[in-house]
């Protein structure tokens, strides 16, 4: 009987071989295949295989034999049947094999393939040493039943899914190809069938997109013009930012998004541009303040916030007359030389313009963002503007037709952000406006002012106009090259055109003949020999007529822009693409105005570096003239840039470089408190100690602490003075010993020492480390004198004169050291001194410095004064670089860590302690906050003398000069301890001083220059 029951055996295996090709898998019954597993891979694979089924039980079969034990049908496992009737394997292999041994079954029990699983997953065989026999012979239905129920579970196992993934997800990943998703010949074929069927389920669940409109398109919002004014609410956005965003890093500064820098690596390619080549910044978040009156009601009202001994006034007779632009510095009306508001630069509209008979005069005043507020309101405290008018020159333009206004829509505050759907609103309507950038108008806010007594009119022109700076020695061919001058229009339609004020404006021979002339002089921009002849000559005063100063002519320029869309539309019309396109009479005539910038005018060296061009546009052109300026070889630079153009002309930067004015205070505070944060980022290990190096404040600079320290001690020496000597003869003003650093515990000491009691050193400390210390020394002014003595900058051209002299080196062999300069200057003498620190007692220098030998100096560094020992050194060995300060002891460092045990403690013992009594604590923790380490803790010390070098001042702006090539600095030095430095320094020294990093304890030697 053995042959005739293989015969379904062998049909059972070509099936089973079958399978294993549809599938590429070999398939075998669960019995079996769980068998042969390790334990290594069973959870593994029965996590996989938790859907299968783990038993079959025939729905009909025949009785076995109860003499013998049957299972799957043979009677023995499947594998122990494959090896016997394939192989032919010896009998001891078969007894080694792991036999699966169920219970006694039921008479009416059909053979089948019982699994059971052990407490950790394993496979549970029979008892050991138990074998079973291989049967005789076998039954073909019997058999073949129960192969037909496995065949049929495994079918199923396959068809089933049994996760959500897709069927190309299934695959490993070395068979996963990128297009599979959507392609699905990319499959193998035995997966194609279900993939498609899976592509046609998916179709039907996706949403519907237009087919006219791109992927790109669908995601943009449905009005991009309405969500970009909505994204811009809290800071504007210039014309050109979405240029900028797209290649710059963009930061939100003074209410407005600007670009920092870009985002490729331009760092030299933009100073070579500033030298060499051009550069071109967007400075259209300037503000503008117009004065409209008469000429001596203006200069009458703005005389009292100007000196003339800082330089220039409004008075000016180059200025007055328009033919070029002026700076200044305003201070609070009758306060100079303290209370400064801050640098602005004006420009007077020209006396004889064409077609203008009024006697009224137009002043322009330009300031930073940063300083507008304090000097608009002292402006209109000057001025006597108190009412508001309603003004047509700055009230918010409605750029769109009356019909079109009706059709606008007004955004609900709950669909922000969302997709909106138009609907009417009627006369609430508010209009759109049509480009980017004119998003600084509010119409419910006051843009105009009038004076009743004066008559002077001030108006707002904030984001009115574009600004445009171009820096470097071919800006003038770029600018001819991009700018056309218009031409004069001869047709008698006046009535198409869409510029009726320049047809009305060549209808009169003056203003033509004026206009050529204008046109004559700006082709000589091409020319560099022409160019320096017209810089020496300037421009004639009649050719600084600019149609820009009205605002009725550069509002219609305004409306009537042709948009781009219209243009492209006419592009692409032409015969020849890319040719010209000639517009004709509706060719657009854009009025500008053109200022030259001088660059460099301090010092003797590089005369003139950084010079260019400003444009003043009207609203709405920015972007036509931006990409033509670029296209003609500009490139583009940010803020960062312009710091860099500031430093290389040792210029101060405005906010930062104005310590006495509020916008500066602020910026030191905003700089400070950010630098604290990074600080604090960093963990104790990876971040400097500073007060083991010396460094008191490292993130803002103590300006009031260093003036008033100065000004202790040189009243602490001149009594010492004039106890040593009775005679009345001449000392000098600083001893020849330097304190050393005090500690926390010796502040007192040397307080008392000086002649004042400090009582800030009884306070708690822990507050240096949240807030600037250079706000500290405010409370020590006190009586009538307290104005007198509060901070100032230096700033009268005649006294930098004289300093600068002073500070320049001399030949000890000669006696121009002691004899008056050739300038008209003193010599340097102790009443010298005198006066000019009794008319600015607690004043700061601005300095340039340059060092000798190798370094590149940063911001918040100390300039510090040489000792004895140091010249000494340095004329032994000329290229000996410095001295080096011994390192400082922490004596917070115990503190700070009996603090943190102090509160691991507390909080151990609060933690069973109710809610409320845990808020408490809380709230009593965060109003002691716990010192920083690395950092100084509780009111500062005497900063002159807390390290083994008397310091004098600090770097605001510091880097290697690729100019010069080497490291240069930018800063402020305290008046009364330059002049102590220089009386007590040798001629042929003088002028030196020594710089250190915050953190470095290195010191290097650099020469002081004051340039004016």
């Amino acid at each position: 009987m053995l042959p005739p029951a293989l015969s379904p055996f062998t049909s059972f295996w070509r099936l089973w071989r079958s399978l294993v090709i549809l599938t590429g898998k070999p398939w075998l019954p669960p019995s079996v295949r769980q068998a042969e597993m390790s334990n290594a891979k069973e959870r593994k694979h029965a996590k996989k295989m938790r859907n299968q089924p783990t038993n079959v039980t025939l729905s009909s079969g025949f009785v076995a034999d109860r003499s013998v034990k049957h299972h799957n049908g043979g009677g023995k496992p499947f594998r122990a049947q494959k090896q016997e009737s394939f192989s032919g394997t010896s009998r001891q292999r078969q007894t080694r094999m792991t036999h699966y041994s169920p219970p006694e079954p039921d008479v009416n029990e059909q053979s089948s393939s019982k699994v059971t699983f052990n407490k950790k997953g394993g496979w549970k065989a029979g008892p050991e040493g138990t074998s079973q026999e291989i049967p005789k012979y076998i039954t073909a239905s019997t058999f073949a039943q129960a192969r037909a129920a496995e065949i049929s579970a495994m079918l199923k196992a396959v068809t089933q899914k049994s996760s959500n993934s897709l069927v190309f997800q299934t695959l490993p990943r070395h068979m996963r190809r990128r297009a599979m998703s959507h392609n699905v010949k990319r499959l193998p074929r035995r997966l194609q069938e279900i993939a498609q069927k899976e592509a046609e389920k998916a179709v039907h669940q996706k949403k519907e997109h237009s087919k006219n409109k791109c992927h790109k398109a669908r995601r943009c919002h449905i009005n991009r013009v309405l969500e970009f004014n909505r994204r811009q609410k809290k800071n504007i956005w210039l014309e050109t930012h979405i240029w900028h965003a797209k290649r710059f890093h963009m930061v939100k500064k003074w209410g407005y998004c600007l670009g920092e820098r870009p985002t490729v690596k331009s760092h030299r390619a933009c100073y070579r541009a500033m030298t060499n080549r051009c550069l071109l910044q967007d400075l259209s978040y300037y503000c503008c303040l117009e004065l409209k009156g008469k000429e001596e009601e203006i200069l009458k009202a703005l005389s009292p916030m100007c000196s003339i001994d800082t330089g220039l006034t409004f008075a000016a007779v180059h200025c007055l007359s328009g033919k070029r632009q002026g700076s200044l510095m305003l201070y609070r009306a009758n306060k100079y030389p303290r209370e400064v508001l801050g640098p602005v630069t004006f420009i007077w509209k020209s006396e004889r313009s064409p077609g203008d008979p009024s006697e009224n005069r137009q002043l322009w005043i330009w300031l930073h963002p940063t300083l507008k507020q304090d000097i608009l309101e002292e402006i209109k405290v000057v001025c006597q503007c108190t009412e508001p008018t309603k003004s047509t020159v700055c009230i918010s333009d409605p750029l769109l037709t009356p019909n079109q206004e009706k059709s606008q829509t007004k955004l609900p505050d709950e669909k922000i952000g969302k997709k909106r759907k138009w609907k009417d609103d009627g006369e609430n309507a508010k209009p759109i406006k049509k480009f980017i950038g004119d998003g600084t108008r509010d119409p419910h806010q006051l843009y105009s002012w009038i004076s009743p007594t004066t008559g002077i009119l001030i108006s707002d022109l904030t984001m009115e106009m574009n600004r445009f700076r171009l820096i470097g020695p071919l800006s003038h061919s770029i600018l001819t090259e991009a700018v056309k001058a218009a031409a004069v229009h001869t047709g008698e339609d006046t009535e198409n055109t869409p510029h009726r004020w320049w047809t009305e404006t060549c209808k009169n021979p003056d203003s033509v003949s004026l206009h050529h002339r204008q046109e004559a002089i700006f082709a000589l921009l091409g020319d560099n020999e022409k160019v320096r002849q017209l810089l020496l000559e300037g421009v004639p005063v009649e050719c600084t007529h600019s149609f820009i100063w009205n605002q009725a002519i550069s509002k219609s320029v305004t409306e009537n822009k042709i948009s781009d869309q219209d243009l492209n539309w006419k592009r692409s019309e032409l015969l020849v693409p890319g040719s010209q396109l000639v517009l004709g009479p509706h060719e657009s005539k854009i009025p500008l105005l053109l200022i030259q910038q001088p660059g460099k005018v301090t010092g003797d060296d590089r005369r003139g570096w950084g010079s260019g061009w400003d444009v003043l546009l009207p609203k709405g052109w920015g972007m036509a003239f931006w990409i033509p300026l670029i296209y003609r070889g500009a490139r583009v630079g940010g803020l960062k840039e312009a710091i860099m153009h500031s430093q290389y002309k040792r210029s101060p930067y405005i906010p930062g470089d104005f310590p006495d004015c509020p916008a500066g205070i602020l910026f030191a505070k905003e700089q400070a408190k950010n630098l604290l944060e990074k600080y604090k980022r960093r963990p104790p290990a990876k971040r400097p100690n500073y007060v083991k190096l010396g460094t008191l404040a490292p993130f803002c600079c103590p300006w009031e602490q260093l003036t008033r320290d100065w000004e202790l001690r040189a009243q602490a020496q001149e009594e010492s003075s004039v106890a040593s000597s009775p005679s009345g003869e001449e000392s000098d003003w600083r001893g020849d010993e330097v304190p050393c650093a005090p500690t926390p515990e010796k502040t007192h000491q040397v307080s008392d020492a000086m002649g004042t009691s400090l009582h800030a050193c009884s306070e708690p400390r822990g507050r240096m480390d949240t807030e600037c210390p250079a706000q500290m020394g405010t409370e020590w002014a006190t009586g009538q004198d307290a104005a007198r003595r509060h901070l100032c900058v230096l700033r009268s051209r005649a006294s930098l004169k004289q300093l600068s002299a002073w500070c320049g080196p001399s030949s000890e062999d000669s006696r121009a050291a002691r004899q008056v300069p050739s300038g008209g200057q003193q010599e340097l003498t102790r009443e010298a001194c005198l006066s000019l620190l009794d008319r600015f007692p607690r004043a700061l220098v601005w300095v340039s410095l340059s060092l000798l030998r190798k370094g590149s100096p940063e911001p918040h560094a100390m300039i510090c004064v040489p000792a004895k020992e140091d010249f000494l050194q340095l004329s032994q060995d000329r290229l000996y670089c410095g001295p080096q300060e011994s390192k400082h002891s922490d004596p917070f460092k115990s503190k700070i860590r009996k603090q943190k045990e102090k509160k691991k403690l507390e909080k151990r013992q609060n933690q069973g302690h109710t809610v409320s009594e845990g808020l408490e604590a809380g709230h009593t923790m965060a109003e002691h906050q716990a010192p920083t380490l690395g950092l100084w803790s509780g009111p500062l010390p005497d900063v002159t003398s807390h390290c083994s070098r008397v310091l004098l001042g600090f770097v605001t702006q510091g880097d290697f000069s690729m100019a010069v090539g080497c490291g240069e600095a930018l800063g402020f030095v305290s008046l009364t301890g330059l002049l102590d430095m220089l009386s007590n320094q040798p001629a042929g020294e003088r002028g030196l001083v020594l710089l250190r990093p915050p953190a470095s304890l290195q010191y290097r030697f650099a020469r002081i220059a004051i340039e004016v």
